[in-house]
């Protein structure tokens, strides 16, 4: 296994690893509406999907990799009443064929916020 970590998402804020590399594959961990710098991206569900996205992008582009090598992504909605406007984001960041993927409504999210995207990127 090798750690992936880059200073264009947000670090970790727990004991886990922005993404690691193995077997041929990378696992990036949950994402949060975190900017960079730590400071929550405060807004509507899109505005914190948006910036959810660009962390997975940057963490995959520390590993080499882009949005393309993504085949499945676990998606975490505080609201599923957001489901729609998620997706409307979501969208823009993928294109066919689409990644695998599992939408859940959850009761609570780390730091409050609407929404966590977690992936796996295939690496070889």
């Amino acid at each position: 296994m090798e750690a992936v970590s880059t200073d264009k998402a947000p670090q970790a804020i727990g004991p886990y690893s922005q993404a690691v590399r193995a077997g041929g594959m990378v696992f990036v961990s949950g994402q949060i509406p975190l900017k960079p710098d730590g400071a929550l991206v405060e807004g509507d569900i899109r505005a914190q999907t948006e910036q959810v996205m660009e962390n997975l992008k940057a963490i995959l582009e520390a590993a080499g990799l882009s949005l393309s090598r993504v085949v499945q992504t676990t998606c975490f909605l505080l609201d599923m009443e957001d489901f729609p406007l998620f997706n409307e984001v979501y969208a823009r960041y993928f294109s066919p064929p689409y990644p695998a993927r599992a939408t859940v409504a959850v009761k609570a999210l780390p730091k409050g916020v609407r929404v966590e995207v977690a992936c796996i990127a295939l690496a070889d």
